[in-house]
């Protein structure tokens, strides 16, 4: 029997993945001095905590069987195994960026880490939506992805705005 996941499990792991977007765009805001860039970060962390809040929403729109155990689990063991992803995968799919911010980076560098970041999130959650059934929210997983592309549209248009 393969590994099966519902999509309320998803977009718990995915509502992790979006506080540790919000928290690497406030440190990468409190490590800069010009003010037009911090804003820049700031409202990015805005950005991340709205896309929480969606996932948020969208999961408590779940019904009973997206929500629904997929497989008889009695230790809670495919939580842990999703937890386990979601800590691996870090922000956006690398360990956590937060960590990793020196304070030298540039702004267009922190948008490349961030585009970066998202497109692996994409692949990620594509993958993911591949052990979600039809009928345990595979669409719910796909409207994840589709939350995700429309943020790498917006940090590709903010990376232009500095050229």
């Amino acid at each position: 029997m393969g590994i099966t996941f519902n999509a309320d499990e998803i977009f718990k792991m995915a509502e992790d993945i979006e506080r540790d977007g919000a928290k690497f765009y406030r440190k990468a805001a409190t490590n800069t001095k010009d003010e037009k860039t911090k804003q820049m970060l700031l409202n990015l962390a805005d950005m991340e905590d709205k896309h929480l809040k969606t996932f948020e929403a969208m999961r408590k729109e779940l019904s009973a069987r997206e929500k629904e155990q997929m497989v008889f689990d009695p230790n809670n063991e495919a939580a842990m195994y999703l937890q386990t992803m979601a800590e691996g995968h870090g922000w956006e799919g690398k360990k956590s960026l937060t960590e990793t911010l020196t304070g030298n980076e540039k702004i267009e560098d922190i948008l490349k880490i961030a585009i970066n970041a998202e497109n692996n999130s994409v692949i990620f959650y594509s993958g993911l939506k591949e052990l979600v059934p039809p009928k345990a929210g595979k669409d719910k997983v796909e409207a994840i992805i589709k939350e995700e592309l429309g943020h790498i549209a917006v940090l590709n248009q903010q990376l232009a705005l500095l050229k």
